[in-house]
C-alpha cells in the first residue's frame, strides 16, 4: 500500500465587494436583523453584481491568489477541479475556462457537483488521484453565485445564500500528513426537500415556469434542518470512533456554513470546545461550494502542521459526510 497522502498545500479565496447586510434586506422582504441572526446566525452576505460575471470569476479570482501566494507556477498544475452548484451555463465546463485563465495550460480539468456537499466530495476525488501517484499538483476550487438562482422576494432563501470563491492545492506528502479517512454518503430521497428545479433536461424553462419564478431555488427548511443536524453531526462523530479521535485530539472543526444552530449542534455531538470551530458564516453566509475552503482561507495563520481537522458538509440530494485531514504546514 502506497504511503502517499494528500495534502493541502496552500489556500487562495475571494468574496465579492457588495455587501448585503440585514439591514438592506429588510427593505426587501418581510425579515428583520434579529430574526435572521437568531435563526442562522447570518449578519451579512456578498453579492457578485458585475454584469456577466459568473461562478467562473469567483473560482478564477481564488485560484489567482492562491497561485501569488504560493509562487505556484500554473503550468505545472495537472488537474483543476471546480466544485459547484451553479456552474457558467449548462455546457460548456466552467473548470476548463477556469484553468485555462489561470494559465494551467497542462491541467486537464471538470466541474463536481454534489450541491453544498461538493467542495468535500471534491476533497475525496483530489486525494485518490494524488494517492494515485498519477499527478502531484491538483488544483481544487469550491466556487458558487447563489444570488444567480436566488429569489430576492422570498425570505426562506434570500437571507441565506452567499457568492464567494475558495481554492485548496493538494500535493503528495510522504510524512503522514493530509487526508487520512473519509466518510461519505448520499440519499436521493432527499431531493425534494432542496432543488432548483427548473433548467434542467427533466424541467426545461420555458416562458410559464419562468415567469413563475420556477427557476429560483427551493427549500423546505424545517426538513432539510433535520436532517442536516442529524446527519452533519452523525458522520463527524462516526470519523472521530473509527479513528479512535477524542475531542482533545481535535484542532478544529471545519463544517459547512449553512446555519450556525446546525454547526453549533455538530460541536456539541463531538463534544468539541467552540473555540477550535471555525466560523465565518456571519459574515459570508451559505456560500455553498465555498464555505469550508473559506474558512481556511479566513482560519490558515491560526493552522499549524499536525493540526486534526475535521471537515463536514450536508447539501441537496441529500448529500453529506465527514473527512479527517491532518494539516501539512504552518503559515
Amino acid at each position: 500500500m502506497s504511503n502517499i497522502k494528500a495534502a493541502i498545500t496552500a489556500v487562495g479565496g475571494y468574496v465579492p465587494d457588495y455587501i448585503l447586510t440585514n439591514q438592506i434586506l429588510e427593505t426587501m422582504v418581510d425579515t428583520n436583523d434579529e430574526w435572521i441572526t437568531t435563526r442562522t446566525g447570518i449578519k451579512e452576505r456578498r453579492i457578485l453584481k458585475e454584469e456577466g460575471k459568473g461562478t467562473s470569476f469567483l473560482a478564477i479570482k481564488a485560484a489567482e491568489e492562491l497561485i501569488q501566494k504560493s509562487n505556484l507556477d500554473p503550468k505545472e498544475i495537472d488537474l483543476v477541479i471546480v466544485a459547484t452548484a451553479t456552474p457558467d451555463m449548462k455546457a460548456a465546463s466552467t473548470a476548463a475556462y477556469t484553468a485555462t485563465q489561470i494559465g494551467a495550460v497542462n491541467a486537464f480539468s471538470f466541474d463536481l457537483e454534489a450541491a453544498c456537499s461538493s467542495f468535500l466530495f471534491g476533497m475525496s476525488v483530489a486525494s485518490a488521484y494524488i494517492e494515485s501517484g498519477r499527478y502531484k499538483k491538483i488544483l481544487l476550487i469550491g466556487a458558487d453565485k447563489n444570488s444567480s438562482f436566488i429569489n430576492y422576494k422570498d425570505r426562506a432563501t434570500c437571507i441565506i445564500f452567499g457568492d464567494g470563491g475558495g481554492a485548496v492545492l493538494f500535493e503528495p506528502n510522504e510524512e503522514g500528513f493530509g487526508v487520512q479517512d473519509e466518510y461519505l454518503r448520499s440519499n436521493g430521497e432527499g431531493r425534494e426537500f432542496l432543488q432548483a428545479t427548473y433548467g434542467g433536461s427533466s424541467y426545461p424553462i420555458t416562458a410559464d415556469t419562468f415567469h413563475e419564478g420556477k427557476h429560483y431555488v427551493f427549500q423546505d427548511g424545517k426538513t432539510v434542518f433535520k436532517n442536516a443536524v442529524f446527519n452533519m453531526a452523525d458522520v463527524a462523530e462516526k470519523i472521530l470512533k473509527r479513528n479512535n479521535l477524542s475531542n482533545n485530539d481535535i484542532s478544529w472543526l471545519v463544517a459547512h456554513q449553512a446555519n450556525k444552530r446546525i454547526i453549533d449542534a455538530t460541536a456539541h455531538r463531538i463534544k468539541l470546545d467552540d473555540s477550535k470551530v471555525m466560523m465565518n458564516i456571519q459574515k459570508y453566509g451559505n456560500t455553498t461550494s465555498a464555505t469550508l475552503p473559506l474558512l481556511l482561507h479566513d482560519y490558515e495563520s491560526q493552522l499549524k502542521k499536525g493540526d486534526n481537522l475535521i471537515f463536514a458538509a450536508f447539501g441537496g440530494g441529500f448529500t453529506w459526510g465527514s473527512i479527517y485531514l491532518k494539516w501539512a504546514y504552518n503559515s
